[in-house]
């Protein structure tokens, strides 16, 4: 299928079943965080998945490419990713399986319904307004700080989304883990896999890798660690296994 860009916008290639993905540098394209989240998350065959702020519709592509899941959701509140997010959905072809929901996550309960979903994921703005510089374009500032939405808020929407039982998976900074522990417990969003991600193999971790199982009995394992780097520009062979290279 084609599709028209509009100004500002490129196509890359996502590696993965010839999909493609359309985004716009001069808002935000997404990055190796999404594509871990990707390959950390576990979707069983029939299940229905929601993706919350999902920018330009990256996780449910991708996930709609590596797993056997019934159908996926991207739920977005800036319009125009929502629009790149969707016009990407049509030129897969992936329009039976995949949907994108203009809308705020802080609303997810009143617009999907309770316990409408086996899996939820999210890979969040990292930062507080107390965290880091905010960036003047508007766009990245949401993407990477809580300006619309708090962590609270995606925990507290996430367990009324999910079903009992169901599984919500994140990506976040290692430096508020003790915060995303405490509030996933909160809402009974129970921590069952941690897998911290490494740059390089000497440095400190830059990212952590969650599962939590909505009622879920305390017990987490954590996985080993996931490094990135080889040495600079070449990647360990884990990575370019998610990447499907």
């Amino acid at each position: 299928m084609m599709i028209e860009l509009k100004s500002g916008e490129r196509l890359d290639d996502l590696q993965r079943n010839g999909y493609r993905i359309i985004q716009n540098p001069g808002r935000f394209c997404f990055g190796m965080d999404a594509v871990l989240l990707s390959g950390f998350v576990r979707v069983k065959e029939g299940e229905q998945v929601l993706d919350l702020g999902t920018g330009t519709g990256i996780i449910p592509i991708l996930l709609r490419g590596k797993t056997k899941g019934k159908s996926f959701t991207g739920l977005e509140i800036q319009a125009e990713s929502a629009d790149m997010a969707r016009r990407s959905v049509e030129l897969n072809d992936l329009t039976d399986s995949v949907s994108i929901v203009e809308g705020d996550i802080k609303e997810a309960a009143s617009i999907f319904g309770a316990a409408s979903f086996d899996v939820v994921t999210c890979n969040p703005p990292y930062m507080t307004d107390q965290h880091g510089l905010l960036n003047p374009e508007l766009p990245k500032a949401i993407a990477r700080h809580e300006i619309l939405c708090s962590f609270e808020d995606v925990a507290r929407e996430t367990a009324r989304v999910l079903k009992p039982g169901g599984r919500f998976y994140l990506v976040h900074r290692p430096f508020r883990l003790a915060e995303i522990i405490m509030t996933l417990g909160k809402y009974k969003l129970e921590p069952k896999r941690m897998r911290l991600v490494y740059p390089y193999v000497d440095r400190e971790p830059n990212m952590v890798l969650l599962e939590a199982c909505r009622g879920g009995r305390p017990r987490m394992t954590v996985e080993k660690p996931l490094i990135v780097y080889r040495e600079p520009g070449v990647y360990m062979d884990e990575i370019y296994e998610i990447y499907g290279y």
